[in-house]
Parts: C-alpha cells; structure tokens; sequence
C-alpha cells in the first residue's frame, strides 16, 4: 500500500463516528521500518476547538481498522 493510496480514505473515530481529516503525512520509524504515526490535517469542524487547525498525530496503536475507503481509530478528544 502506498502513502497516496491511504491518503484517499477518510479517517473516523469509533468513539463519535465523526471525520477526523486526512491523511497529509507518515512518521516511520527509522530502525524498523514500521509507520509510528500518521499525521492529519484536521477536518475544520473537528478540532477547531480543540488545536485551532494546526495538524495532528494519531499514533499507530490508535488505528482499529484499515479498509477500503475509511481508515478507523479510536481516540478520546
């Protein structure tokens, strides 16, 4: 899979079933190869109380689901 194959999904927290934003970027760990954490550009409605738009970190252990056209992840705002 690649970085503009993610980029295509929505991104939606389990918690709330709202979207998060996109995916602009990966954090890779050096040693091991493996994505640490995906950095998104957040949907404006979504954290615009919350980081005023600046972008956001979901760490890897965050992701539930991996699928066709929505990435899930369970995080608590």
């Amino acid at each position: 899979m690649r970085l503009s194959d993610l980029q295509n999904k929505d991104i939606v927290n389990v918690n709330d079933g709202k979207n998060i934003g996109s995916i602009i970027d990966v954090k890779i760990d050096e040693n091991s190869g493996n994505i640490v954490s995906f950095i998104i550009e957040p949907n404006k409605n979504f954290f615009k109380f919350f980081n005023r738009g600046a972008d956001t970190e979901i760490n890897w252990q965050s992701i539930t689901k991996i699928g066709e056209d929505v990435i899930l992840v369970k995080i608590s705002i």
